[in-house]
């Protein structure tokens, strides 16, 4: 099926992010859509919701995890977000748990669930798992639903080990050159990842996000690895079509499209 069918016939790419507060999910969501603007929130019934009031929710403490959220610069995105579970505890959990097996039961592809960004930012002094995300990936069944982990401000990292390397007398050149290998191999054989990979609802892959903050920040990595985990054809053209920031994603994706096509005939 072409990509502009399918985005007739299936409409927008829905996404849940899940995360801690300050986890950079909204800077991260600007990246994918090109965008520094807000984005505009919808209620279930479609309805814009008036900034003042949304105000009003958050300082009550009122979350709304079926709210839609759109950014104007790319409205083929639709984003569901939550608060994190340290915001609500028990019952934030149990709405995310109920939000996905709701969206798993519909029957319509376009009111469906396509993906799940799970952000944990690398910023915090313990920069381990909270108890509501060790709850998560022990308890969530998220079905055929990718579950991604996005490691977000990963550049804190490099900030150590340039502290590290600058403390055993490394010039602040070489330093600076070298943290951010150092802070991705320790990573890489760290605890964060162990536990990912011993959890019995584990993500179906991770991905490093470090400067995201920046204005020449590049999200190129994280379009592909999420095209990457798609199963479905479908949703993969329609996620692929429905990006704008990584064209050479689109072009390999149309030649391996007419190249499957191709070979069909």
């Amino acid at each position: 099926m072409d990509p502009s069918q399918i985005r007739e016939k299936i409409g927008r790419f829905r996404i849940l992010t899940i995360g801690r507060a300050n986890a950079g999910k909204t800077t991260i969501l600007q990246r994918v859509c090109n965008t520094r603007d807000n984005p505009e929130i919808f209620d279930s019934a479609g309805e814009k919701i008036d900034s003042a009031v949304l105000t009003a929710s958050r300082e009550r403490g009122e979350h709304d995890i079926e709210n839609e959220m759109v950014f104007q610069s790319n409205p083929g995105f639709v984003f569901h977000d939550s608060r994190g579970f340290e915001a609500g505890g028990e019952s934030e959990f149990e709405k995310v748990k109920a939000f996905i097996a709701g969206r798993s039961k519909e029957a319509r592809l376009k009111d469906q669930l396509h993906a799940i960004w799970y952000c944990i930012p690398m910023d915090e002094a313990s920069r381990s798992f909270t108890a509501g995300e060790v709850k998560f990936f022990s308890q969530c069944d998220t079905g055929s639903i990718p579950v991604m982990v996005l490691f977000t401000k990963f550049d804190a990292l490099y900030d150590v080990e340039f502290a590290k390397l600058r403390k055993k007398g490394t010039s602040w050149k070489d330093a600076k050159e070298l943290a951010p290998k150092h802070a991705e191999d320790l990573f890489a054989n760290g605890p964060q990842l162990q536990f990912l990979k011993d959890a019995r609802r584990p993500p179906k892959c991770h991905i490093c996000l470090p400067n995201m903050d920046k204005d020449n920040a590049d999200c190129g990595s994280l379009i592909k690895l999420t095209a990457e985990t798609l199963d479905n054809e479908v949703l993969q053209q329609l996620f692929v079509s429905t990006q704008q920031t990584n064209l050479d994603l689109c072009m390999k994706y149309a030649v391996e499209r007419c190249y499957h096509s191709g070979s069909n005939r």
